[in-house]
């Protein structure tokens, strides 16, 4: 059984230059995410993470984000057991983002 990755803010930054295939998750609340967030992250919630599961595309990379890198990498991991290849955590998390983009 595979295990989710972690991935540095510059390792996302090159991952979503070299490809449009990258799908990013935000697990922070709804206020917080609508405040801001990484361009075309997805605000996954408890209300639509069956949804999302059925819609993603498996093979393709995901990468989870939070507040700090903590809580996505238990998120990560559910997301390597519904099956899901190539899952990471952004370490730092959306604070870690914003620093360094600001």
């Amino acid at each position: 059984m595979s295990t989710f990755k972690h991935l540095s803010i510059n390792e996302l930054i090159h991952m979503t230059t070299d490809s449009n295939d990258v799908q990013i998750v935000d697990i922070r609340d709804g206020a917080t995410f609508n405040a801001g967030h990484i361009e075309n992250s997805i605000n996954l919630t408890n209300e639509n993470i069956a949804q999302f599961i059925a819609d993603a595309d498996m093979d393709k990379p995901l990468v989870v984000v939070c507040y700090h890198g903590i809580s996505s990498q238990g998120a990560a991991g559910y997301l390597i057991e519904q099956g899901f290849d190539d899952v990471y955590s952004l370490d730092g998390g959306y604070a870690a983002w914003g620093a360094a983009h600001a």
